[in-house]
């Protein structure tokens, strides 16, 4: 059956629904799998859902429009799609374009003006409301809602009311306390529920500061709103995990003090929410260095000693990401990493995270001499007889070949291992990285072996 609608094969319209399927079907799958399922995923589920439903309905009520849109004077239609304009846009040389269709070619890298082939001295698109205001008048004329935001939506699902709000709400940042957390709950909500919408903030410097401005331009009394700090700390989060936000959000110079902020003062929720916030933004070795200098390897291993389940996760993910680099394994060190962790993996807590932190310090020299004088070697034999992933007693097996190579005392505790065939089990069932490592450490003990039986 053929599309009947003008807006069904329209790629904006088609893009901002496929955004809210992916959207949900990442929502379902998490419900679906999680043993403990959040009310609130459910609650996003339905919202997502709804917002698609919203969005079909209106391409269904639009398209009785299609031959009127099509018949529209000619200085109303964009020259690059020779369609009705929605948002027209004046460029460098004062020509009108629909901003989805100038802004595509602009982000190809393309900066020639279509209408008078001269190069773009800037790429500022300035909204021609002179021209926005007739083809309102003619749509209005026609029963055409012009102002619809399914009429509006530019090649990223994002919508000039999308923009209005944005700026509405982050107005109400200024504003008295009861404006602001309702403002920040609904930001919260958005950069969550709609992809799309984190990328708005990357349209302007001013918008992050504004964000952040409850919790940096002053106290309430008995000090920061709990509820508005989780609501601004977990938006963060929220904006870094879009790509081409990650730079901007590091870079604003007010984001790092509050993230330490929030690590150290926030509810567990927000403290959690800092820690994945400085995990995706790691994702940028420009941001790994910066995030370093920062100072927040400390409360993050102060956060991780703490060892509330709800942060765990998130805090070795951060701190593993941070501590690929040599300066950074340095910090972390100096912060007491190596004895943090160490406790927690003698506890049994997130084994496989921490074995995969501790081997990663592992190839810095002060961590592998604390890991010796600390007393890993006997914990970490302990956990590869246990261990049921291989990849435990990968990095179990590593870190003890450095130490033992890199202090000859341990030898003997490695000697009485074999008694139990621990280690000779690992060289012929490990994975490949950990057979070499296994094996090497054999080779020394049988040449230990050999040197004591010829003296």
């Amino acid at each position: 059956m053929a599309k009947t609608g003008v807006f069904d094969s329209d790629p904006a319209v088609v893009a901002k629904a496929t955004e809210l399927k992916k959207e949900l079907l990442r929502l379902v799958r998490s419900i679906v799998d999680d043993e403990v399922c959040s009310t609130e995923t459910i609650d996003q589920a339905k919202e997502t859902l709804g917002a698609l439903k919203e969005l079909e309905l209106k391409k269904r009520s639009l398209s009785f429009k299609l031959k009127d849109i099509l018949a529209c004077p000619e200085e109303f239609k964009c020259p690059i799609s020779k369609e009705l304009m929605r948002d027209p846009v004046i460029v460098s040389t004062g020509q009108t374009y629909d901003r989805p269709f100038i802004q595509k070619q602009l982000k190809s890298g393309n900066r020639i003006c279509p209408q008078t082939q001269q190069v773009l001295s800037h790429t500022i698109l300035t909204p021609n409301n002179l021209v926005r205001g007739m083809i309102s008048q003619w749509c209005k004329d026609r029963g055409i809602q012009l102002s619809d935001p399914a009429l509006l939506a530019n090649e990223d699902g994002i919508t000039a009311s999308d923009r209005d709000h944005l700026l509405s709400l982050l107005q109400k940042m200024s504003s008295a306390l009861p404006e602001q957390k309702e403002a920040a709950k609904e930001l919260r909500l958005l950069t969550k529920r709609i992809p799309s919408f984190r990328a708005l903030f990357g349209e302007s410097v001013d918008a992050i500061p504004q964000l952040l401005s409850p919790l940096s331009e002053g106290k309430f009394e008995g000090g920061i709103h709990s509820e508005l700090q989780e609501d601004v700390i977990t938006t963060l989060l929220n904006l870094s995990i879009h790509d081409n936000n990650k730079k901007l959000v590091a870079e604003t110079p007010m984001v790092m003090p509050l993230l330490i902020e929030a690590l150290q003062s926030g509810t567990i929720q927000t403290r959690s929410n800092a820690a994945a916030a400085l995990f995706t933004l790691s994702a940028l070795d420009s941001n790994k260095a910066l995030i370093g200098e920062s100072g927040a390897l400390k409360p993050l291993i102060d956060l991780l000693e703490e060892g509330h389940p709800l942060a765990m996760k998130d805090v070795a993910s951060a701190i593993f990401n941070l501590c690929v680099t040599h300066e950074n394994k340095a910090r972390a060190v100096r912060v007491g990493a190596v004895k943090t962790i160490l406790m927690k993996l003698t506890n049994r807590m997130h084994v496989d995270e921490l074995l995969t932190i501790f081997a990663l310090l592992s190839s810095h020299p002060k961590a592998v001499e604390e890991m010796g004088d600390l007393g890993a070697v006997p914990c970490l034999l302990s956990i590869m007889r246990d261990a049921i992933c291989d990849r435990s007693k990968e990095n179990c097996i590593a870190v003890l070949h450095i130490i033992c190579f890199n202090d000859p005392t341990k030898w003997k505790e490695m000697r009485e291992e074999e008694n139990y065939r621990t280690i000779s089990e690992l060289a012929k069932n490990g994975t490949s990285r950990a057979k070499r490592k296994a094996s090497g450490i054999l080779d020394r003990l049988n040449r230990g072996v050999n040197l004591t039986h010829t003296a």
